[in-house]
């Protein structure tokens, strides 16, 4: 059975013409996916080495940072080589965008977490190791997360607060700064010297070499009360030390004060009876 071409150069023809119109635009959006995908790398080697080199970035949110970057490239070469078949990207981005409010309804709670996370290692109010209190929680910090902070108690009970409970309320940091001010309040009777009750605290503060001289230790009469003139005693020591010699301050203040015959008044209500004449 003899074949002419002739009877099959129309078909030629066609697919010629359809190569020679779709065939471009295919090597074209082959190219523009590769260059995409090695662009979309490289952006994200360079935010993960950028985020790594500064103290002020974590690292979680370094790694967040540059997988973020790297999407968002890719998402835009897709784009591109859709176009080169002549589909019609806006509707695309449309439906991108609705989706993506969708999602962030549903997730707003979730999404403000990662928000307040990435405040967080941003700006560093605190770092691991702190002792903070934060809504209505204290303890160490020991990890710091996109979603949640956790922290440890001094009697070892673990602690996790959603980031945006955290940043949300006021954090107080007691190891922020080197120093800390103890304030004691130690109670006399009306009828001991005042001055000499001083005199036992400083000479308390003097013989203990965890308390710093400067700022100077005060002693000032802070009331009095019903019962008792309360004196006060305030004394600067570092951070760590905060604990340990607070306990050993109250301590010391009670054995003095028993030793030198200084009143430790307990409250007192006078009771008045009459009888029926």
């Amino acid at each position: 059975m003899d074949v002419k071409i002739e009877e099959y150069q129309p078909i030629i023809d066609e697919l010629m013409v359809r190569f020679t119109e779709y065939g471009l635009s295919a090597i074209a959006a082959i190219i523009i996916l590769v260059i995409g995908m090695r662009i979309a790398s490289w952006v994200k080697k360079k935010v993960a080495r950028w985020a790594t080199a500064s103290d002020r970035i974590d690292d979680t949110v370094g790694s967040f940072l540059a997988s973020m970057a790297r999407y968002a490239i890719i998402a835009f070469t897709v784009l591109a080589v859709l176009s080169q078949f002549g589909v019609e990207t806006t509707g695309f981005i449309a439906v991108l965008g609705a989706l993506g409010l969708a999602v962030g309804l549903a997730l707003q709670g979730t999404l403000g977490n990662v928000a307040s996370g990435v405040m967080l290692m941003a700006f560093r109010p605190f770092k691991i190791g702190d002792f903070i209190e934060a809504s209505g929680q204290s303890g160490s910090v020991q990890a710091i997360t996109l979603f949640t902070t956790e922290m440890t108690t001094g009697d070892n009970v673990q602690i996790i607060l959603p980031n945006g409970a955290v940043w949300g309320a006021p954090i107080k940091n007691y190891s922020a700064k080197s120093t800390r001010r103890i304030q004691l309040t130690a109670g006399i009777g009306y009828g001991d010297d005042i001055d000499a009750a001083m005199a036992v605290l400083h000479s308390i503060v003097d013989a203990d070499s965890r308390c710093l001289k400067s700022p100077e230790p005060m002693t000032a009469v802070a009331e009095l009360a019903d019962s008792s003139v309360n004196i006060i005693l305030r004394v600067w020591v570092n951070s760590a030390d905060f604990w340990p010699v607070t306990f050993d301050l109250n301590k010391a203040v009670k054995q003095r004060f028993d030793a030198d015959n200084i009143e430790f008044p307990f409250p007192q209500r006078v009771v008045h009876i009459e009888k029926d004449q």
